[in-house]
């Protein structure tokens, strides 16, 4: 592990945690954890306590792989878009053919190395506009929760690390082994869908609207099968119009606003109800539960009672 002034422990102890954790048959560790950093000594993390760490960058180069967690105190703000000299010199140290990975904002670090051009990558979903900025050679996809590209490897908010750390148990030693750390650390062996089922979407209003009655007339009647002929009689506009000033004010046409809205109140009810889901799926106007899967699926990449267990619980999840 490459950690710098800013690490959050928990980062640092989920590393060490799953990878110390795993066995073979034998009861035989399979990895040997080591903390480096760029001058040795104390470390600042983001919380009330430092760390001690005694390798410098030397460690990296007898690693297999490295990783990388993230810093508040430096990732969005002093990366700039290229390594400074010392990580420069840290990342020469690596080996050709070293697997790298980063947790959550980390993934700076390793698009700055020139690791992630031309690559699929992802990071925390508040860091994305950030990093596209910086870095617009990135294939960032916000949504999952980490990505494996063979030789490196990202993952989103930080407890994606652990399953990122997971994946790569699996990938080295195969599930048994994953499974068995993720059992002893009493975490899920795989998590279903991705970052995207925690990003609130909220949809901007227009600071000049004529079609504001519409949209307001349209949230309180979600569960009818609502038309635009329907929503362009509230504004005394013709399809044509309405559909137009629209799409000016939000963005987008009425009827993927409509579907939008209709996926935020899916998750609302979701989250805070025990209605079903073939009761949300005609509360919200998806009509169906076929139809709330599909589009929850193609929203979010997760089924309705996989959402709800992630937010209310397994036990809820069963019941409905």
């Amino acid at each position: 592990m490459l950690v710098r002034h800013g690490v959050m422990p928990m980062e640092l102890g989920l590393v060490h945690q799953l990878f110390g954790q795993a066995r073979s048959p034998a009861g035989d560790p399979l990895y040997e954890v080591v903390t480096c950093t760029l001058v040795p000594g104390e470390v600042r993390t983001d919380a009330d306590f430092p760390i001690y760490v005694a390798h410098g960058p030397q460690a990296l180069a007898d690693a297999d792989t490295v990783v990388v967690p993230a810093s508040h105190e430096y990732d969005e703000s002093d990366t700039l878009g290229r390594l400074n000299p010392a990580m420069a010199d840290a990342f020469a140290r690596i080996r050709p053919g070293t697997r790298i990975a980063s947790i959550c904002t980390g993934a700076f670090v390793l698009a700055a190395a020139g690791l992630l051009d031309g690559r699929r990558a992802t990071t925390h979903w508040k860091s994305g506009e950030v990093f596209r900025k910086l870095y617009p050679a990135v294939h960032l996809d916000p949504d999952v929760l980490y990505t494996d590209d063979g030789d490196v490897l990202t993952s989103a908010g930080e407890a994606s690390g652990i399953d990122l750390c997971l994946h790569m148990i699996r990938c080295d030693h195969g599930a048994a082994v994953a499974n068995e750390v993720a059992r002893a650390t009493v975490v899920p062996p795989h998590r279903d869908g991705g970052q995207a089922q925690y990003i609130r979407r909220p949809m901007p209003e227009p600071q000049f609207s004529s079609t504001a009655q519409a949209r307001a007339w349209a949230l309180e009647n979600l569960d009818r099968p609502l038309t635009l002929r329907e929503l362009a009689a509230r504004e005394s506009m013709s399809v044509r119009t309405f559909t137009r000033r629209f799409r000016d004010e939000v963005g987008i046409s009425p009827l993927q606003w409509l579907t939008q809205q209709r996926i935020e109140r899916a998750r609302q009810l979701l989250e805070e109800t025990d209605l079903s889901v073939d009761r949300i799926a005609v509360d919200t106007g998806f009509g169906t539960a076929a139809s709330l899967r599909q589009h929850l699926q193609a929203a979010l990449s997760v089924s309705p009672s996989a959402y709800r267990n992630t937010f209310r619980g397994s036990e809820t999840a069963a019941a409905s």
